[in-house]
């Protein structure tokens, strides 16, 4: 693999980004990528309508060791509510409609990615 165009992106970031072009074509809006705290990350901030989404991107290159969404575990569920719990401190947004999606992606080499959009995969979790 020669190190030209996106070959040289991380097998993640190349995933986010489809998960963007994903998104952006079925109408959500992206606010915030790649947002960082203390608590954890949030990989892509939406929006649908009035509806604020977080959303974790899980990509594989194969499904070896099972579905991409099987490692958003309670662990890091409770680390992306933490993180959209600061994100929307913030922005001072109080009393959104939000939720937290799972964008599971499967990337193998030379063929059309995988995408399974898992809407409200999971609740808050402290």
């Amino acid at each position: 693999m020669g190190a030209t165009g996106s070959d040289n992106l991380t097998l993640g970031a190349r995933g986010e980004d489809i998960a963007a072009a994903f998104l952006k074509g079925q109408k959500y809006a992206i606010v915030e990528r790649n947002y960082r705290c203390k608590a954890g990350e949030v990989d892509i901030v939406a929006r649908e309508g009035k509806i604020l989404v977080f959303v974790e991107v899980k990509t594989r290159s194969n499904a070896s060791y099972g579905p991409p969404q099987l490692a958003v575990t309670q662990f890091k569920q409770r680390q992306i509510s933490k993180a959209a719990l600061t994100w929307l401190a913030q922005k001072k947004l109080h009393d959104v409609n939000a939720r937290f999606d799972v964008i599971a992606i499967i990337l193998r080499e030379h063929e059309v990615p995988a995408i399974e959009h898992i809407k409200n995969a999971f609740d808050l979790a402290y």
